[in-house]
């Protein structure tokens, strides 16, 4: 079922000029119990005014005359037959004059932080044009250095299920266009089939390529010499030890 616009204010209304049960209430304005019940006491929505669902085409009076006689009766929002397949429009969607300066914002917001997403899916998210926002890319919008970037959910320029939608889109429409990034950005996990399919990348730099092979050759050299050394030198003279001053074993006294 649809939510009701402005459900807090219609909420309160309800509570005050019908006897519907705090259940109904909550079903139709998807609240909690507990809070049509706070509306009730006077400890939630404090100082809102109430909504009439009836005036603003929102509920019928048979409508709560049926809930009403029925605790088990559960309230319809009324039907707009004007409004069927208003979800499913195509092209941008209009924006009120008095947000419409907000619009640069958003869109700078969306470049930054969502740089995923197309020109269309911008523009059909905050209800702008294609060189609106490439003026906004390229940093060549006439007013670009008081642009500041603003959140579009936070301005009421689009919805955060719309958003969270069209970044996901964007992000599988670039992941399945190039499975493997790029170095420069965050790598993602491929499948083992392409991981073992990949080019193995060097572990050291061209510059040091062979290092490795020079080091052993030498280690290699320098035993052969030590071999070399050590049978040049004659084992009898290590044991020959120089002759003092003092007199010679063979003169007697």
């Amino acid at each position: 079922m649809a939510k009701p616009i402005m459900a807090r204010a219609t909420a309160v209304w309800l509570v005050d000029n019908t006897t519907l049960s705090f259940k109904q209430i909550a079903d139709f304005v998807e609240m909690h119990e507990l809070e049509v019940q706070g509306i009730a006491d006077g400890d939630v929505a404090a100082g809102v005014k109430g909504f009439d669902p009836i005036t603003n085409n929102q509920l019928t009076q048979e409508e709560i005359d049926a809930g009403e006689k029925n605790p088990l009766h559960k309230l319809a929002l009324k039907f707009y037959a004007a409004a069927a397949g208003e979800e499913k429009r195509r092209g941008p969607r209009y924006t009120p004059l008095s947000k419409r300066q907000d619009r640069p914002a958003a869109i700078y917001w969306l470049v930054k932080f969502h740089p995923e997403l197309t020109d269309g899916q911008i523009s059909k998210l905050v209800g702008t044009t294609k060189p609106t926002i490439q003026s906004i890319r390229d940093r060549s919008h006439w007013n670009i250095s008081n642009i500041q970037p603003v959140d579009p959910v936070a301005l009421g320029l689009t919805k955060q299920s719309e958003l969270d939608a069209a970044v996901q889109k964007a992000a599988a429409k670039k992941a399945a266009d190039s499975p493997v990034m790029s170095d420069d950005e965050r790598r993602k996990l491929v499948s083992t089939e392409q991981s073992l399919g990949m080019e193995a990348e060097p572990k050291i730099p061209t510059a040091i390529e062979g290092l490795e092979t020079f080091s052993l050759s030498m280690d290699v050299d320098s035993d052969e010499d030590d071999e070399d050394k050590s049978t040049l030198v004659d084992a009898d003279s290590l044991f020959n030890l120089p002759k003092g001053d003092g007199p010679d074993e063979d003169e007697q006294p």
